[in-house]
């Protein structure tokens, strides 16, 4: 016969869901609750032999019922700890998670089921906090569909049976109040699917911390009382991403910008960036830095880019707080810090997002819309208003909590078009039959209203690659409503066309003017990136033409085209000193070669124009507007010779920019200058400073009232061949 157990109220159907961890509601049975006029104290302990509650220091024995579980009558009202004996022994005491009300408020609830929280980290994830006298962690998270949800990890053993969670009403979100649970802490969520199905262990979707890959699990982490020092940066800071203003971005991969051999290779931490890197940038003269990824990814090959932790900065270069030191340091050195930001997809990784609670939650259902084909990885669903929350409370987040100065958004046109990089029938049509995504579009839009009207100041930054109008155009004007769009077009060509044999850039010659025909239709940056010079690309300096010095005369001159152009500016790391190889993210900066006296010249040069960019108003103030710019000649295909002039507001002296990407010196070249006066010679990338042949016009030219080039004035020019050289009137 079976043996016999203490009386207690459970009925046998509760007692088995309890102990199969099968039960949806576990509140209403574990903890204290009263029978009649008794109090009874439920607990789950599977390590406890024997199991009491501790009441003013009495014990009140909690006999077993079945396995685990644990029943007993207490007083009634009293607060109790837990206290557990081992087969072998041991004992110890902590606080009953289930006598713990919700932390949640009604109004938390409400905005969540609405799809309007804003600040959603604040609700979600893993907060260390005092919560009806007891210090621990509370854990929340989103999923609707689940017949149960437990948090598991180093605390309880990785045990589901431990802390099956609270089900907040018809919102699809579980909490509960560990006590005891503090920072560090390793956890995941353990799910039942609705048809009953163990899923694998889920990382938080809102976890602030994650373990070291390949490790996958989320780490409580306490992200409150950083104490920020920037408070003068960030009232400025808006002065300092307005499009009247210089912005010249330095692109960098963390984990392979600069290593620690004698540590077995490690990328620098945080700590070690906010002084090597930020001084470094400063020294190149950068306004801004652009961080690629750091939302914790568990794949070093996908540099960041398919992350499974949104809201978790990497543990690979330390903890969130030591990711703020760098901004901080940063802002200290009067530098702007961008992120990457991936709101387009993420990968199929088991701890992840996708089938989050054994249905499509963040993704879409049907793989034509669900599935990006190019990088096996699941797309979110962006008119599902819980999905939509969670990636626009991200990006406020990420501007919030880390004093980020803007976000810069990853692979736009994918989201923006159904059949990107679809084959008719892979692709559904939106509600009127076209391939637009109206989902995608209308995010765009909130995320950058609330972007721009919650953090004064910031900027926003699109990678699209398509004509798809009105990116950068506020969104009451029907536009994005982005601050700044990358020139995908104006790269390609201009890469295009400097990669060829001068010999036979005269037939291409329109692929350096063709930008200017939509220069001013977004507000754009031109944009050198990491996807330049990766994938057999070759370097920057490699993809030019000719001898060494050629090459280097061909990129110093391609990089002063680059910097008199209108549009904002962003180099990716090593290229501005021609690094010879393309980027690794395995290795480092080439910083060897960047000592040889050729790269030295390149990289002084970029500093120069920096330093010229910044302090010279023609070449920055109207950046996206067409009256800073106009043409002197565009037409002198022969010569492969283009000159332009650019312009400031009234008052600022105007500058003219002339190139010839030829071998050919051309001396005594007319040319026509809106002013008749001195011109001095601002930057020459001939200069032997820069490697160059030290050829020019001995610090300017003195133009006459001879019109040419329907200018009023002109003068002869000597223009050293492969070279840039920008001028300024002086007053």
């Amino acid at each position: 016969m079976p043996a016999k157990t203490a009386p207690h109220p459970l009925a046998p159907d509760t007692v088995h869901r309890l102990l199969s961890a099968r039960h949806d509601d576990p509140f209403a049975v574990l903890g204290p609750h009263k029978h009649g006029r008794t109090t009874w104290v439920t607990a789950i302990d599977p390590g406890a032999e024997s199991l009491s509650a501790v009441i003013a220091g009495k014990e009140h024995p909690l006999p077993r019922v079945e396995g685990a579980l644990f029943c007993g009558k207490v007083p009634a009202g009293k607060p109790y700890a837990l206290r557990g004996r081992g087969w072998d022994g041991a004992v110890w005491d902590h606080d009953d998670a289930y006598r713990f009300g919700p932390v949640l408020s009604d109004f938390d609830e409400y905005l969540l089921g609405e799809g309007t929280h804003l600040r959603l980290w604040e609700a979600l994830g893993a907060h260390v906090m005092e919560h009806e006298g007891a210090t621990g962690t509370h854990f929340a998270v989103w999923a609707p569909n689940a017949a149960r949800v437990s948090v598991v990890g180093d605390f309880n053993a990785w045990d589901g049976r431990r802390h099956p969670m609270r089900r907040r009403g018809g919102t699809g979100v579980w909490e509960i109040f560990i006590p005891g649970a503090t920072e560090g802490a390793a956890y995941k969520y353990e799910i039942l699917g609705p048809h009953g199905d163990l899923l694998p262990l889920k990382a938080d979707p809102l976890g602030f911390g994650a373990q070291h890959p390949p490790e996958t699990a989320s780490v409580v982490r306490d992200i409150k009382g950083y104490g920020w020092r920037d408070g003068g940066w960030m009232e400025r800071r808006e002065k300092a991403n307005r499009r009247d203003a210089p912005i010249s971005i330095y692109e960098v991969h963390l984990g392979s910008w600069k290593r620690i051999w004698d540590q077995g290779g490690r990328p620098l931490s945080y700590k070690e960036a906010a002084v090597d890197l930020v001084g470094y940038v400063r020294d190149m003269g950068f306004t801004h830095i652009e961080l690629m990824p750091v939302s914790e990814f568990p794949f070093d090959g996908s540099w960041g880019y398919q992350p499974v932790g949104l809201y978790a900065p990497t543990i690979r270069f330390g903890p969130p707080h030591e990711f703020r030191d760098l901004v901080q340091a940063a802002h200290d050195a009067g530098l702007g810090v961008l992120l990457d930001w991936v709101p387009g997809h993420f990968p199929t990784d088991a701890h992840g997002l996708g089938r989050f609670d054994g249905t499509p939650l963040y993704e879409h259902a049907d793989p034509r819309e669900g599935f990006h084909q190019d990088w096996n990885t699941l797309i979110y669903n962006y008119g599902r208003v819980e999905v939509a929350n969670f990636l626009t409370a991200n990006a406020l987040y990420w501007l919030e909590e880390f004093h980020l100065d803007g976000l810069r958004v990853d692979a736009v046109a994918s989201m923006l078009y159904r059949d990107y990089s679809r084959n008719d029938g892979e692709w559904l049509p939106n509600k009127d039959g076209g391939r637009e995504n109206y989902e995608a579009i209308a995010f765009f839009q909130r995320m950058n209203a609330l972007a721009y009207g919650q953090q004064p100041g910031i900027m926003t930054v699109a990678e699209e690659s398509t004509s798809f109008p009105r990116v950068s155009a506020p969104v009451d004007a029907g536009g994005l409503g982005f601050g700044y769009k990358w020139n995908m077009g104006w790269m390609n060509d201009t890469l295009d066309y400097i990669e060829r044999d001068p010999i036979h850039r005269k037939y291409h010659h329109h692929q350096m003017t063709f930008g200017i025909h939509y220069a001013f239709s977004e507000n754009f940056i031109l944009p050198i990136s990491h996807d330049e010079v990766v994938h057999g690309k070759g370097s920057m300096i490699e993809k030019m033409p000719g001898t060494w010095r050629e090459k280097c005369a061909n990129l110093r001159a391609y990089y002063g085209f680059m910097w008199g152009h209108p549009g904002k500016k962003l180099l990716f790391m090593g290229c501005e000193f021609g690094q010879p190889e393309e980027w690794n993210h395995n290795a480092q900066v080439n910083w060897d070669a960047a000592q040889r006296p050729e790269h030295q010249g390149i990289a002084q040069l970029v500093r120069d124009l920096n330093r010229l960019y910044r302090e010279t108003p023609a070449l920055h103030v109207k950046d996206c507007d067409p009256a800073g710019f106009q043409w002197i000649d565009a037409t002198d295909a022969d010569a492969s010779l283009y000159s332009f002039i650019r312009r400031g507001n009234d008052g600022d002296a105007p500058c003219v920019v002339i190139c010839n990407f030829t071998p050919v010196e051309r001396t005594g070249h007319r040319i026509g200058l809106p002013h008749a006066g001195h011109w001095s010679e601002v930057l020459n990338t001939d200069a032997g400073l820069y490697g160059g042949g030290d050829r020019g016009n001995l610090g300017g030219v003195t133009a006459t009232d001879d019109p040419w080039h329907h200018q009023p004035a002109s003068a002869p020019f000597t223009i050293p061949p492969l070279s840039t050289l920008i001028f300024r009137l002086d007053h």
